[in-house]
């Protein structure tokens, strides 16, 4: 069996996350979505609103499972016998960050492989702390995340403003 790992900080889970996940999932026999617990960034959810958030996103990817983790990723992915390490690409940066980490986490070890799935067109300049900004200027996120995840991100950034 193929097994691989999705890890991020998924705060919150958006509907470009979603299309990488759910393309992973026709890729590979186990997709594991593994939730950073550990962020350097300011995040707005717990870690138990994240992957409860991510959770309900695949409830319907019968091979995909969320947990939370806050170790290095490659350690990770070899506790869970994982071959390779999803990442998604949008914009041509991310191409340059992804490059880096990847060659990094081959060194530290070089069974583990990465495998970066380009964001559908639509998801392109999709990202969690792009959606925040959005909704904290009053912008329409509607479209950019899962529908359980509109209400109580907009109840969480109200709160914070």
């Amino acid at each position: 069996m193929v097994k691989s790992i999705y890890p991020g900080t998924f705060d919150p889970v958006t509907k470009g996350h979603f299309d990488i996940v759910q393309r992973a999932s026709l890729l590979f026999e186990k997709v594991t979505v593994c939730v950073y617990s550990g962020s350097l960034k300011n995040v707005i959810f717990d870690i138990d609103e994240r992957v409860s958030m991510f959770q309900q996103a695949v409830s319907d990817l019968n091979n995909v499972d969320v947990i939370p983790f806050n170790t290095l990723t490659v350690d990770l992915a070899k506790e869970l016998n994982s071959s390779a390490i999803i990442r998604g690409l949008r914009i041509g940066a991310d191409f340059e960050y992804e490059r880096e980490m990847a060659l990094t986490n081959r060194e530290m070890n070089s069974d583990i492989d990465t495998v970066c799935l380009i964001s559908s067109l639509k998801y392109q300049y999709v990202s969690s702390s792009r959606v925040k900004e959005i909704a904290s200027l009053g912008g329409d996120i509607k479209s950019l995340v899962p529908a359980h995840v509109f209400e109580p991100l907009m109840k969480r950034i109200s709160k914070s403003a």
